[in-house]
């Protein structure tokens, strides 16, 4: 069974997991990852299976969502999948928030609830889906560059590393950054390029974006670094290159007294339990962390309420964790 446009593993899952089969749920609802080869989505569905236990029987949790990274394509033919599948509710993390933004206006009178977790969509398209279940991603932005002004309170040169060009969640955290190291507030996403603004620079060649390809990630890291040997900050939005811990690994290594004598001020978004044990091994100094787990666990039980009538508040945020060589025995990980 193959559809038009959509990978054959995601189209096989798809079609088994809403084929009306299990029948034994009262809703069905999906939840849509930018990716599902990706650890950080991997708890996002650990949660909403939790839900769905917690839930006795009343709701399915349908994990589905493109194989592989990408520009968001197979993403934009799930959605349309699901919409024609009739499914109960869907929670989508937006891969491209415009593209995402269409397949909703399209089917904006389908019944179907939409809200998005994660990522969110753009703010002129906040009225295509009911709520936002995830992180204050500005915010996460905020606290990545005060973990770099921690250790380079005079400034110098910034490399960011992004997820996708049109990746709002990112774009929001970039903002933060930039707002923050240069001490004024931008108009939107993803905030003014930094060209001295309170001694900080960003070095040509940035912000790289990897579009969630973990091994660009790592490679873009490795070249980036050599390019500028005297960097001073190098601050990916989300784990990318870390979801590759021996790969990110071979290459932090090498500037491991660096980053250790904080002359290399390398922080990280995201804190799943892989990317604490590179900062306990003295491979980044501080990762600012999401709570995916709790996004697709909340999601559930907003799609539920929805269903049944209830009022749900539009933003639902799940808080943020930073964590630091000082605070690593004690900070929460997810």
């Amino acid at each position: 069974m193959k559809r038009l446009g959509l990978g054959w593993v995601a189209a096989v899952a798809l079609a088994a997991a809403t084929s009306g089969e299990v029948g034994a749920a009262d809703y069905t609802f999906a939840l849509v990852p930018k990716n599902m080869n990706n650890p950080f989505f991997d708890q996002s569905r650990d949660g909403c299976k939790k839900a769905e236990k917690e839930l006795g029987g009343k709701v399915e949790c349908v994990y589905i969502g493109p194989p592989e990274h990408g520009g968001g394509e197979e993403q934009i033919q799930i959605l349309q999948d699901l919409f024609a599948k009739k499914v109960d509710g869907i929670a989508v993390s937006p891969s491209n928030a415009a593209a995402v933004a269409r397949v909703l206006e399209r089917n904006k009178n389908s019944g179907i609830p939409v809200i998005t977790f994660d990522a969110d969509l753009m703010a002129k398209d906040h009225g295509l889906r009911i709520a936002y279940v995830g992180t204050n991603n500005y915010e996460i932005g905020v606290n990545l560059a005060k973990l770099v002004q921690k250790y380079k309170p005079n400034g110098g040169t910034i490399c960011i590393q992004s997820g996708g060009a049109a990746a709002d969640n990112h774009n929001q955290r970039m903002q933060g950054i930039r707002d923050t190291l240069s001490g004024k507030k931008s108009d939107s996403p993803p905030g003014v390029r930094l060209t001295g603004q309170n001694g900080w620079t960003e070095v040509d060649g940035c912000p790289l974006y990897t579009d969630d390809d973990f091994q660009r990630a790592v490679n873009q890291m490795e070249d980036i670094l050599a390019k500028y040997p005297n960097l001073d900050a190098f601050v990916p939005t989300g784990g990318f290159p870390q979801f590759l811990p021996q790969a990110y690994r071979n290459v932090a290594s090498k500037y491991k007294e660096r980053i250790q004598s904080r002359k290399l001020a390398l922080v990280v978004a995201d804190t799943l339990p892989v990317q604490l044990e590179l900062l306990r091994e003295g491979l980044s100094l501080g990762q600012v962390g999401q709570r995916p787990f709790e996004m697709g666990y909340r999601a559930m039980f907003i799609l539920k309420d929805l269903k049944e009538g209830k009022n749900v508040p539009e933003i639902n945020y799940t808080g943020l964790d930073v964590c630091t060589p000082e605070n690593i025995d004690t900070c929460i990980g997810g």
